[in-house]
């Protein structure tokens, strides 16, 4: 099967040749030059057979687009270096701004040249976070400071969070014309009782999410929410226009893949541990992970990958196991 029916069919939960497989991970360096980050994506894409791609660009763009200024790290294993956060009190979220269009448009840039040097066949999806998943980088990653004054001052924040859906809203479309198979949707942290009861968050800050995913094209058909951390309430997948669940199986309190296909009603994207597994090995691991997740979902409505980013210091063999396991 070409990559992208494999996709389609995995979706639909059809018979597959063998679930479709794709990793993702940061490569600090590459990610401040939209023809780097493409130039490497490309290339690990290749050498590992990926069915899918999922856009990696520098985290802290959202947050760059509204005020925050970063410097490189220059260093391969560590990520960019906060220079100014835009939000020191409650008060900036009224006077939250645009300021920075060019951090969205170099990643519509890179989507364009690993869509172009991929073809058609190998989908490609940008990544987006959500509003508030953003919104936490502008206090410096504060998620505690940030959902206090949330609750207590909705009045205040909320509109500063309407402004990053906006922008988001636009940012995505303008990646699914750039040609974008969807949007790999990530909220962080958040959708969790860890972070906050599930009214709270349904009632604040899921209609963003759903705001921001509604308004995709009808040519985006291969949309992923992404869950990060432990203990995800899943079931808001239900509550979002998207095709895919992402989320880590080896996180504390998460569900197993099936499970989590019941109750979310989406194919699953996951079945690797990243930050052991993908990072040590032994390859073994491996090997044990990939074929428990196609026996426990039965290699329907599921696609094999990490349960979130694999860290830069993974070496790219463990990659090219996680993928040979899968094709037998």
């Amino acid at each position: 099967m070409r990559s992208i029916d494999r996709v389609k069919a995995a979706i639909a939960g059809e018979a597959v040749d063998r679930p479709p497989g794709g990793a993702w991970g940061h490569t600090y360096r590459e990610e401040w030059s939209p023809e780097e980050l493409a130039r490497v994506t490309i290339e690990r894409a290749r050498r590992h057979g990926w069915d899918f791609v999922k856009l990696q660009p520098r985290a802290t763009f959202f947050a760059e687009a509204f005020g925050n200024r970063y410097h490189p790290s220059g260093h391969r294993l560590k990520g960019p270096v906060l220079d100014h956060a835009a939000v020191s009190s409650p008060q900036d979220w009224a006077e939250l701004r645009l300021v920075n269009q060019s951090a969205f448009d170099d990643q519509i840039n890179a989507l364009q040249l690993v869509v172009k040097g991929l073809g058609r066949e190998v989908p490609v999806i940008q990544t987006v976070f959500s509003p508030m998943s953003a919104a936490s980088y502008l206090v410096d990653r504060d998620s505690r400071r940030l959902i206090r004054e949330l609750r207590q001052q909705p009045d205040v924040v909320l509109p500063g969070l309407e402004k990053i859906a906006t922008a988001l809203i636009d940012f995505s479309r303008r990646s699914v014309e750039a040609g974008a198979s969807g949007v790999f949707y990530a909220i962080s942290h958040l959708a969790t009782p860890d972070a906050m009861p599930r009214h709270v968050y349904e009632q604040l800050l899921l209609p963003l999410d759903r705001k921001v995913l509604s308004a995709l094209p009808n040519a985006a058909w291969f949309n992923v929410l992404h869950l990060c951390g432990g203990r995800q309430t899943v079931e808001i997948a239900r509550e979002l226009p998207v095709q895919v669940l992402s989320y880590s199986r080896h996180g504390r309190g998460n569900p197993s893949l099936a499970e989590a296909q019941e109750r979310s009603g989406k194919a699953v994207l996951g079945g690797v541990e990243q930050r052991q597994t993908l990072l040590a090995g032994p390859d073994q691991a491996v090997r044990d992970q990939v074929r428990e997740a196609v026996r426990e979902t039965g290699g329907r409505r599921f696609l094999l990958g990490p349960g979130c980013s694999v860290p830069p210091r993974a070496k790219p063999e463990r990659l090219d196991v996680m993928m040979q396991a899968l094709a037998g």
